[in-house]
C-alpha cells in the first residue's frame, strides 16, 4: 500500500525575491533539478492507442514558486495533470507485482511521499490539490454547500457519528466559518445562499479555487483559470494566484495568455508534443528558440512576451478589415444592377 501519510516538509520561503534569486542560478534545461521541490514526476507516459500524449522523463515543482505549465494546444498540459492527480493512469504505471526498483515506470512523489499508485482523493488528502479548466461546481447545491464538500476531517460524515450532534457540531461551526471567511475573500459571500449554477463563469473559477483552499492544500494546481473569464475578474484572480502563493501554497498552472504567465509567474515549464521542451525564468523562455519553435514554427527572432507583437497583429488586422470593406463597397453597384436583372 502506497505511503501518502505527511513527511516533515522543509521551511516554506516566503520571501519571494529570495525565492526567484535562487531560481535565477538554476540551469534552465527541461528536468532541471529545483533547491527544494515538492512534486518530482519520473518517467510518465500516456498513450492513446498509437498516439503518445504525455512523455514527461523529468519535472520538478519548487516549493514557494507560482510555476507556469505552458505549450500549445494538445501539448498533453490537462492530460499530464489528470495523471499526477489521481485521474488518469500512466501507460508507464508499475504493474502489480512489479518491484519499485525495476526501471522505466513511472514515479512521482509529493512532499516526499510516493503517489504513483494513489486515486484521486488520496492525493487531494496528501495536500495537492487541483480545479479544472472546465469547472465542475455542482450546479445545484448553493455555493456554501459547495464549499462545505471541500473540507476534510468532518466527524458527521461518518455514520454512528452523525447521530450524535455533539460530536460534529463544534467542527462543523468552524467548518462553516472557514467557508464564510474564504467566501468573503473571493468576493463571493453575498452569493452564498445561490445556487452554483446561477453564477457567472468567472464567478465559478473563483469557487472553484475557493473551494479547493477548504483542504488546506500545500499545493494547487490550476488548469487554465483565465480560460473564458470576463476580462473585468482576471485582474481578481491574478490577485487572488499571488496570495494563495504568499499565504504559504505552491501553485502549479497551466495558462495560454504569455503575458499573464510573465506578469505572474516565478518559473516557467513548457510543453510540446507531450514532453518538457525547456524550463527557466518567464524571462529567458519568452526568447528560447524552442518555445518559440513550437508556438510559431520557426520564427526565432520573436519575443512571445513582447507587446509589440499584439500592436502589429491589431494593426494588420485593421488594414485587412478595411481591405475587404474596400473590396465590397467597389463591387457593391455591380452586385445591385446584377441582382434587379435576375429579379426583373
Amino acid at each position: 500500500m502506497t505511503n501518502t501519510s505527511a513527511v516533515t516538509a522543509p521551511a516554506y520561503d516566503y520571501d519571494r525575491a529570495a525565492l526567484r534569486a535562487k531560481l535565477a542560478t538554476l540551469d534552465e534545461t527541461p528536468g532541471v533539478s529545483k533547491p527544494d521541490a515538492i512534486l518530482k514526476v519520473d518517467n510518465i507516459t500516456r498513450n492513446f492507442g498509437g498516439i503518445q500524449a504525455v512523455d514527461v522523463e523529468h519535472m520538478e515543482v519548487q516549493r514557494g514558486a507560482i510555476t507556469a505549465l505552458i505549450g500549445p494546444n494538445g501539448a498533453g498540459k490537462t492530460t499530464f495533470f489528470n495523471l499526477i492527480t489521481g485521474f488518469d493512469r500512466p501507460s508507464s504505471a508499475r504493474g502489480r507485482f512489479t518491484p519499485r526498483s525495476a526501471p522505466g515506470h513511472a514515479d512521482w512523489s509529493f512532499n516526499g511521499a510516493s503517489l504513483d499508485s494513489t486515486g484521486a482523493a488520496q492525493v487531494a488528502q496528501a495536500g495537492m490539490v487541483r480545479t479544472f479548466q472546465l469547472t465542475k461546481a455542482l450546479e445545484k447545491m448553493t455555493v456554501m454547500d459547495n464549499m462545505l464538500l471541500g473540507a476534510k476531517d468532518q466527524p458527521g460524515e461518518k455514520f454512528f457519528a452523525s447521530f450524535v450532534k455533539p460530536i460534529w457540531a463544534a467542527r462543523e461551526r468552524e467548518i462553516h466559518g472557514k467557508a464564510e471567511d474564504l467566501l468573503d475573500r473571493f468576493k463571493l459571500l453575498s452569493k452564498k445562499d445561490d445556487y452554483a449554477g446561477s453564477l457567472s463563469g468567472g464567478q465559478r473559477k473563483l469557487l472553484e479555487m475557493a473551494r479547493a483552499l477548504m483542504s488546506d492544500p500545500a499545493m494547487i494546481m490550476l488548469d487554465e483559470p483565465m480560460a473564458g473569464v470576463n476580462p473585468a475578474l482576471t485582474q481578481s484572480l491574478l490577485g487572488h494566484i499571488q496570495s494563495l502563493r504568499d499565504d504559504g501554497t505552491t501553485v502549479l498552472f497551466v495558462e495560454h495568455d504569455m503575458h499573464v504567465v510573465s506578469f505572474i509567474s516565478d518559473w516557467v515549464i513548457v510543453m510540446a508534443e507531450g514532453s518538457i521542451v525547456a524550463e527557466g525564468t518567464p524571462k529567458n523562455v519568452m526568447k528560447n528558440p524552442a518555445v518559440v519553435d513550437a508556438y510559431l514554427g520557426a520564427h526565432h527572432d520573436v519575443d512571445l512576451g513582447d507587446d509589440s507583437l499584439l500592436a502589429e497583429e491589431s494593426e494588420a488586422d485593421d488594414v485587412k478589415k478595411l481591405d475587404e470593406l474596400d473590396a465590397q463597397a467597389a463591387g457593391s453597384p455591380d452586385d445591385a444592377s446584377t441582382t434587379n436583372g435576375k429579379d426583373a
